[in-house]
C-alpha cells in the first residue's frame, strides 16, 4: 500500500496502516503520530518526519524513516526494528522492553529510560552520533550503544545512567566521561564487552552503508550498574 500522507489527518493514516494486510510506504508524512502503534508482520517505510510515538508498542513490524524522528519513537516496543536515516527527538526507547533501534543521527534526552529485558527479551539502542542528557536513566536491562560519530567532546550530556540498576551503556569516545552518578561504574570497554555489541554494530553499518570494522575502532567506555546501588533493592528481590 502507498499512501501520500500529506494532508491526512493521523487519525485516518493509522487506520489506512493497520488495515493494510501488506507493507505500506507513506510519503510526505508530516509529522502524524503513533504511525506503526502496535504494528507486527509487516513493514513500514516512512518518507518525510513522522510525529511523536512513532512504533509505540511495536510488537515485531519493521520501520524505516527516510528523515527524522520525533519524541518517544518505540515508545514500549516489545519487538521488531525501527531505523532512522536522520536524528530522532526525545525519549527514545523510553520502557522499550525487546527488539532494536537504530538512529544514524543524534537523540534528544533521556534515550533508553526506563528500558527492561526479560528472559529472550533485550532490548538495543544504537545511536550513530550524540545525546541528551538523562541517557539510561533508571536502566533495569538491555544494551545502549552510543557511536559519538562526528561528536565534539564526550557524546553524551549530564546525568548519564541516574538510577540505573541493570542493562549496560557503550560510549565510544577517547574523553573522560565527566560527573557519573554513584549507581554507575565505568570502565574501559573490555574484548569479551566489545564481543557482546558486536552483531548490532555490524547490522548499523549494513544499514547505514558504513563499515563495521571503522564502529569498532576508538575506545569505549562500558557503564554498569554499581554492586552498591541503593536502586537495586526497589527493583529486584535480592
Amino acid at each position: 500500500m502507498n499512501i501520500t500522507a500529506q494532508t491526512i489527518d493521523f487519525r485516518v493514516l493509522n487506520e489506512q496502516v493497520k488495515s493494510a494486510n501488506d507493507n505500506v510506504c507513506i510519503d510526505a508524512c508530516f509529522g502524524q503520530r503513533f504511525i506503526g502503534s502496535g504494528a507486527k508482520g509487516k513493514s513500514i517505510t516512512i518518507n518525510g518526519t513522522p510525529g511523536n510515538a512513532l512504533g509505540a508498542y511495536l510488537d515485531g513490524a519493521v520501520i524505516t524513516v527516510h528523515g527524522n524522528a520525533q519524541d518517544a519513537v518505540g515508545d514500549t516496543m516489545n519487538d521488531g526494528k525501527i531505523i532512522v536515516h536522520g536524528n530522532a527527538g526525545d525519549a527514545l526507547g523510553y520502557a522499550m522492553r525487546g527488539g532494536r533501534i537504530y538512529v544514524k543521527g543524534d537523540a534528544g534526552y533521556r534515550t533508553g529510560i526506563h528500558m527492561k529485558e526479560y528472559k529472550d527479551k533485550k532490548p538495543v539502542i544504537v545511536i550513530g552520533g550524540k545525546v541528551g542528557s538523562f541517557l539510561g536513566e533508571y536502566l533495569a536491562g538491555g544494551l545502549i550503544v552510543v557511536l559519538g560519530l562526528g561528536a565534539e567532546g564526550a557524546p553524551v550530556g549530564n546525568f548519564t545512567g541516574t538510577g540505573m540498576h541493570g542493562g549496560k551503556i557503550f560510549i565510544r569516545t577517547e574523553n573522560e566521561l565527566d560527573a557519573l552518578p554513584s549507581q554507575v561504574v565505568a570502565d574501559t570497554a573490555s574484548k569479551e564487552d566489545l564481543q557482546e555489541i558486536e552483531p548490532y554494530l555490524s547490522e548499523f553499518a549494513e544499514l547505514f552503508g558504513m563499515k563495521a570494522g571503522e564502529l569498532a575502532k576508538g575506545k569505549f567506555w562500558v557503564l554498569k550498574p554499581n554492586a552498591k546501588n541503593p536502586y537495586k533493592q526497589l527493583y529486584t528481590a535480592n
